[in-house]
């Protein structure tokens, strides 16, 4: 749980700058890319994480623009990148105008259970974790290069004028 706002903003300013590297290399044929077809697509999971900042936050005082609905599927990367940037950018202006520390310790009801702002926070930035690591399996398996986000991915290892790990 956050408690406070500037602990918040800057776990999010990484995690979205994080986020936004990986929806920018996504390309219009791999948003079809998918596991089985029980499951979802990369491009149903890239756009899940960009109105899942609307969507969880939608149960608090909070206002801002942003898409209310994860269905159906955009078939272009690059407006799914562009609208993550928007969203992010709409969603923290909210934050900043709308809530201060004290607010993180204020009870929403969050799908039907009682739940501090500041727990909300954290959820939002494990939730939008947990389908970025879905994504970069996806990315890999439609030939795309995969940026590191908490350490070198294995293109990036020659940058730092060192050796991927072995395989």
């Amino acid at each position: 749980m956050y408690q406070t706002l500037n602990g918040f903003f800057k776990s999010w300013e990484f995690e979205a700058d994080g986020t936004q590297r990986l929806l920018n290399t996504l390309t219009d044929e791999s948003l079809k890319q998918e596991i089985t077809s029980e499951n979802w697509t990369l491009g149903r999971i890239a756009w899940h994480t960009v109105t899942a900042i609307y969507i969880i936050t939608s149960n608090s005082n909070l206002t801002f623009e942003g898409p209310t609905k994860d269905y159906p599927v955009p078939t272009s990367a690059q407006f799914i990148a562009d609208t993550y940037s928007q969203v992010n950018n709409a969603f923290v202006q909210a934050v900043k105008t709308n809530w201060t520390d004290q607010s993180l310790h204020e009870y929403i009801n969050f799908f039907g259970q009682k739940m501090q702002i500041g727990t909300l926070l954290m959820f939002l930035i494990q939730h939008q974790n947990h389908h970025r690591g879905q994504m970069t399996v996806l990315m890999r398996q439609a030939g795309l290069t995969v940026p590191g986000i908490y350490g070198p991915a294995k293109e990036e290892w020659a940058n730092f004028g060192m050796e991927a790990p072995e395989m």
